[in-house]
Parts: structure tokens; sequence; C-alpha cells
């Protein structure tokens, strides 16, 4: 399954260049993350109320072309692996207009019990909805 994400570029996602801060990439792993999550009926919150955080263990972002002030974003989030312990996706972020590839990347995180900050296992509320979008 891979899930679209739209976003338009800001004027304070740019930098002193006029192109997109490469920081902001990473963000954007984060909108298309969040939304495939929720596509799939977790919604993070929910999570966190029942006691699990996910930090991020691992980032990867491989820089390609530039985006631009008011550029629209095409964000496509696929799951690389979807555990009890972790999840990791890979990403492909393209200016829609024109298909440009501008960015390629990965997250891991990990889940985490919110009151021992140890690592720990998804019930199967949650491991099921995960396990159902990689059918």
């Amino acid at each position: 399954m891979i899930s679209t994400s739209i976003h338009r570029v800001n004027f304070y996602d740019t930098d002193a260049m006029a192109v997109v801060h490469h920081s902001n990439y990473i963000r954007w792993f984060e909108i298309g993350r969040v939304n495939f999550l929720r596509e799939i009926g977790i919604i993070l919150g929910e999570m966190m109320e029942d006691g699990y955080v996910f930090p991020i263990t691992e980032v990867k972002c491989k820089y390609i072309a530039s985006g631009k002030f008011d550029d629209v974003l095409r964000i496509e989030t696929t799951p690389v692996a979807l555990t009890k312990v972790k999840m990791e996706f890979s990403y492909k972020i393209y200016r829609d207009c024109d298909n440009t590839l501008l960015v390629e990347g990965f997250t891991q995180n990990v889940f985490t019990s919110k009151a021992t900050g140890h690592i720990t296992r998804l019930p199967e509320k949650y491991y099921t909805k995960m396990q159902n979008a990689l059918k």
C-alpha cells in the first residue's frame, strides 16, 4: 500500500537561496507517515493515550532536486516493515506538476512504553491494522 499526501511549499519552508530548506523534507516524511497510519485506522494520539510512543531511531534522506516556494509536493509513503516493535517507511517526494523526484528517504520508529521508556510490543489492536495494510 502506498499512501499519498499533498503539501504546498510555504514561504517559510524556503531558505535564503529561495529553495526548500533540507530539514523540511524530514518533517514531510512525518506528514506522510501520519497520513499512512490514519488511512489504516491508527490515530497516533490514541496510541499515546494507550501508553505507546514511537521515537525515530533512523532517518535517511537523499536529495535529488530542489523544491521551491509554492510547489505542490506529492509525498508517497510506503511501509517497509510493520512489526510489533517497529515501523519502517520509505518515501518519495515529487514536485506534482512535472513529476520531478526531489527526495528519497527512509525512517524507522520503535514502539516504546510511555511509562518506562523501554521498547515494547504493540497490542493486537494496532498490530492487526498494520498487518492488514501489507496485504
